[in-house]
């Protein structure tokens, strides 16, 4: 099993909280991902999400608390994979994208109460929609199900 943290960058915005989304395509069809990626031997979680952050988007960000894990069981074709997602503050500088260290096509803000109607990787929208009302640890969700888009 891989393991894949990422970050939930938010903002305020017009009087709404928004979600910065990485946005990429895949079979015809729009996939929104949370920054993050693979952890580099030796490194820990946060600092994989700090890395990822810096080399994909130019900014930097500060690794907060764990909001929650679960596991994407997949077929045959991928390996599984456990998401831990982190709350991630203090944003710094504007994100732009570095087309040498990621494949998406582009940096999104997304509405909080679009989040579940999202083709997002992981499929967790719904789970941390309530998260922006109780700032409270969502903690094991178990199995995160998961479209495929090919």
């Amino acid at each position: 099993m891989k393991v894949r943290p990422s970050a939930l960058i938010w903002r305020t915005h017009a009087n709404q909280t928004e979600v910065l989304l990485m946005r990429y395509s895949y079979g015809g069809q729009d996939v929104y991902a949370l920054p993050g990626g693979n952890p580099d031997r030796n490194e820990i979680l946060t600092e994989t999400i700090r890395r990822e952050v810096q080399e994909e988007m130019g900014v930097s960000i500060d690794v907060g608390e764990m909001i929650l894990a679960g596991e994407m069981l997949l077929t045959q074709r991928n390996d599984d994979v456990l998401h831990v997602v982190f709350a991630a503050r203090n944003l710094q500088g504007k994100p732009i994208l570095n087309p040498d260290e990621t494949t998406a096509l582009d940096i999104v803000w997304k509405p909080v109460p679009e989040l579940d109607k999202l083709n997002l990787y992981p499929n967790i929208g719904a789970r941390i929609q309530p998260w922006f009302s109780s700032a409270t640890y969502l903690g094991y969700v178990g199995r995160i199900e998961q479209q495929y888009f090919g």
